[in-house]
C-alpha cells in the first residue's frame, strides 16, 4: 500500500507534525521493502536474521532518543512511538524487539544511568547492541516485586543469583538490564536494576520458548549463577530498583500500545484489499453493506486507539503525569488489535486461516498485547484506582 492510500485510511493522523508524518512513513517503507519479505519465512523459524537486526540500527530505529554525542538520533519519545507503529504494522516480532530496546533498555539508562554507564552503553545501544529487560520470574509476573533472584553485596561488586522467564530479546542481546533483591528483608525496597553483559562470568541464556504468536521476536529464560556484576554497573541507587521498574513499564505499556494499533492497522490493511478482490455473487465482496460497516467500525476503533497512543506519548514528552493514559491506551489497543484481526481473518474465509495468507500470523500476534507489560487485569486495576482517587 502505498503512503497516499494509508493516509486515506487514517486521516486523523494530520494530527502529526510534518516531520513526524515522513519519520512514520519512511520507517514504514523501511519495513515494507525490508522486512515483509521475510515475514513468513522469520515466523516459522522464530528468528530474526542479524542482518535485518544491522539494518534496524543503520535505519536509526535503534537508537531514538539517544543523544546525538552517543551516537543516536537525538529525537523524542513519541518518535520511537511511531517508529513502533510502523514496524508493527509489517511484522510484531520486529515492533517488539525495537520497542524494549528504546522505551524499556534505553529509557530507563537516560533516566537512571550514571555519566559512566551512558557513555559506556548507550553508545552500544545506538550502534550494535541490542538490549533487553529482565524483571519476570517463574513466580513474579504480576506480582512483580515478588523477586526471588538474589545479589549480594561484595563490597566492589555484586554477586547475582537466580533465574528470569520470558525475556523478549533474550537471544538477540547483548546489554541487560536486571532486577535482583539486594537486601530480601526490606521486601521491595530491597531491588536493585544492575547493567548485565552477556559475556559477564556466570550469566547464560537458557531456553528459547516456543510460542504462539510474535515468534521472530525471541523469548528467553536468563540464568545467573554466581554473576559477579561490578558496583559501577547499578542502575539507579541499591534498593530503588523498584522505582525504576514501575516507571519505565509505564512508558514501555505505551509503546505495546503502538506495537498494537499497528498490528491491528496491518490487519486491516490486508482485509480492505482482500475485500475489493474477493467477489461473491457477481461483485467484489466490499460492495456489500454488511462488509462496509464492519470495516468502518474496525477503522474507527483503531483510530481511537491511535489517539490515545498517541496523546499518552505526547503526555509522556510533556513531562505531564500519564499513568492512566498509558494504562488506557494498553489495554483499548490490545483488545482492538484482538477483535480486528479475528475481523481479517473472518473476512478471508478459508484463507483467513491457513499461512499462505497473512492475516493468521496478525491474529496469533495480537493475543499477548492483553497479557505482557502489565496484563489487562492489572491495567484496570491502575484505572480504577486513579479514577477513584
Amino acid at each position: 500500500m502505498t503512503t497516499q492510500n494509508t493516509e486515506l485510511i487514517h486521516p486523523a493522523l494530520t494530527a502529526l507534525s510534518e516531520d513526524e508524518r515522513l519519520f512514520r512513513d519512511s520507517v514504514y517503507e523501511f519495513a515494507d521493502r525490508e522486512i515483509r519479505p521475510v515475514v513468513r519465512d522469520m515466523d516459522e523459524h522464530a528468528k530474526i536474521p542479524r542482518a535485518l537486526v544491522d539494518k534496524l540500527f543503520d535505519l536509526g530505529v535503534m537508537g531514538i532518543e539517544v543523544p546525538e554525542a552517543f551516537g543516536g538520533a537525538g529525537a523524542s519519545f513519541f518518535h520511537a512511538v511511531l517508529a513502533v507503529e510502523a514496524l508493527s504494522r509489517v511484522d510484531p516480532s520486529i515492533g517488539v524487539l525495537v520497542d524494549v530496546q528504546n522505551t524499556l533498555v534505553i529509557n530507563a539508562l537516560l533516566r537512571w544511568g550514571s555519566d559512566e554507564l551512558k557513555r559506556r552503553y548507550l553508545t552500544k545501544l545506538a550502534a550494535n547492541a541490542v538490549g533487553a529487560y529482565a524483571l519476570s520470574e517463574a513466580g513474579s509476573g504480576s506480582d512483580a516485586f515478588a523477586l526471588t533472584t538474589r545479589a549480594v553485596d561484595r563490597g566492589a561488586e555484586f554477586v547475582l543469583t537466580g533465574r528470569k522467564l520470558w525475556i523478549t530479546n533474550g537471544n538477540e542481546a547483548d546489554i541487560f538490564i536486571v532486577f535482583a533483591n539486594a537486601n530480601p528483608e526490606s521486601g521491595y525496597r530491597g531491588i536493585t536494576a544492575f547493567l548485565v553483559e552477556r559475556e559477564f562470568d556466570g550469566f547464560t541464556i537458557g531456553k528459547k520458548e516456543d510460542k504462539l504468536g510474535i515468534r521472530a521476536s525471541s523469548t528467553c529464560e536468563l540464568l545467573f549463577e554466581e554473576c559477579r556484576i561490578p558496583r559501577s554497573n547499578v542502575l539507579g541507587e541499591i534498593g530503588k530498583g523498584y522505582k525504576v521498574a514501575i516507571e519505565t513499564l509505564n512508558e514501555g505499556r505505551i509503546g505495546i500500545g503502538a506495537q498494537m494499533i499497528g498490528l491491528a492497522q496491518g490487519a486491516l490493511d490486508h482485509a480492505i484489499r482482500y475485500t475489493r478482490e474477493r467477489k461473491q455473487f457477481g461483485k467484489a465482496i466490499a460492495e456489500f453493506q454488511a462488509v462496509q460497516h464492519q470495516l468502518a467500525r474496525a477503522a474507527t476503533e483503531i483510530e481511537a486507539a491511535r489517539l490515545l497512543v498517541y496523546n499518552a506519548g505526547r503526555l509522556r514528552d510533556a513531562g505531564h503525569p500519564f499513568l492512566t493514559e498509558a494504562a488506557m491506551c494498553k489495554i483499548f489497543s490490545s483488545e482492538v488489535a484482538e477483535r480486528v484481526t479475528s475481523l481479517a481473518v473472518n473476512l478471508f474465509g478459508g484463507y483467513g486461516f491457513v499461512k499462505d495468507y497473512p492475516v493468521e500470523k496478525l491474529y496469533r500476534d495480537a493475543k499477548i498485547g492483553q497479557i505482557y507489560e502489565g496484563t489487562s487485569n492489572l491495567q484496570l486495576q491502575t484505572i480504577a484506582k486513579q479514577i477513584l482517587g
